[in-house]
């Protein structure tokens, strides 16, 4: 695809009208360089280190539960450490490469913002490594340690969308799994998935 397909996704009637702009950061504007079944292993290693049962086997359920257990932090760290270096090995997708040129004065975009499941710390360190400081406020940018919830509750997006100066309903969300679209559904944005801003 070239970067004429890609034009109307960002300066097109797909987000005319809005006055924020929020995207998702792994899978939508990069895809970070993790091994994520290696991540699930290294925070079942910390259930096991304190003698804890774990409640299940998947990642994210098992961030979810770490306040139960007492080991939020410990989780959050070892989830982490793995997002850290994967932000900076990160490959920059179409949607990105597009962002950029739009950054550099390609054309209008509304304010834009992050709104991830990857560590806020991670988030930065992709947007530097990739050169998308431009295309986003930089306060916008949450992570899921940002606000003290994460996706799919809708804490996280609102407060992307807040801190671009927008109401929900004003905001459009970019995202590509079904954790996003759940997210702004219950947050009241309008959401479109990625695929289909790129098809446009």
């Amino acid at each position: 695809m070239n970067d004429g397909d890609l034009e109307p996704a960002l300066t097109g009637s797909r987000l005319a009208g809005y006055d924020a702009v929020v995207y998702d950061l792994d899978g939508t504007l990069v895809e970070l360089a993790v091994d994520w079944d290696a991540v699930a292993d290294a925070v079942l290693d910390v259930y096991a280190e304190r003698a804890l049962i774990p409640p299940t086997e998947e990642l994210w359920d098992l961030l979810g539960a770490a306040d139960d257990y007492g080991v939020r932090d410990e989780v959050e760290e070892a989830i982490a450490i793995h997002e850290r270096p994967g932000a900076r090995e990160s490959t920059r997708l179409p949607l990105g490469d597009r962002l950029t040129e739009t950054a550099d004065g390609g054309g209008p975009h509304p304010p834009a913002g992050v709104c991830s499941l990857n560590c806020e710390e991670a988030c930065r360190i992709a947007v530097e490594t990739h050169g998308l400081d431009d295309a986003f406020v930089s306060d916008a940018i949450v992570g899921r340690d940002t606000v003290g919830s994460f996706k799919p509750a809708p804490e996280s997006l609102l407060a992307a969308v807040d801190r671009l100066g927008a109401a929900p309903e004003d905001a459009l969300f970019v995202g590509d799994s079904r954790s996003d679209a759940v997210a702004a559904e219950r947050g009241g944005v309008d959401f479109a998935w990625v695929s289909d801003l790129l098809a446009e």
